[in-house]
């Protein structure tokens, strides 16, 4: 949790395996998967499960979106607002309970537009 806190990059497990490894050298990948599996079912992180991507792990738990970069998959945070009858149409419309959204966007990471124009 302390080294997920630091990270604002949405690391996969593998990714925070090696970062906290530097720390503790025989910590094992399964016990860093637990661990994150254990931290996201008690809502003390959020598990992001992005299209075609392996989960990756958040430890902002406020409301907010994502946007992934198609290129290198990187994951940043994005603000959006959404409007409240938007929110309301599933419900209206077919009777569901909503609770929950999981809205996705995705395109071209600035670093990775930067590459490509230098081409």
């Amino acid at each position: 949790m302390e080294e997920l806190s630091k990270l604002t990059s949405h690391p996969t497990a593998a990714d925070l395996y090696e970062i906290v490894r530097e720390r503790i050298p025989n910590i094992s990948l399964g016990t860093v998967y637990r661990n994150l599996e254990f931290l996201a079912e008690s809502g003390e992180i959020k598990k992001l499960r992005l299209s075609g991507e392996q989960a990756r792990f958040d430890a902002d738990t406020s409301d907010h979106l994502h946007i992934r970069c198609d290129e290198c998959g990187r994951v940043d945070d994005f603000e959006f607002e959404a409007s409240d009858p938007v929110a309301e149409c599933p419900e209206k419309l077919r009777g569901y309970k909503i609770i929950g959204c999981r809205m996705e966007f995705h395109g071209i990471c600035p670093d990775c537009l930067g590459k490509k124009s230098g081409d």
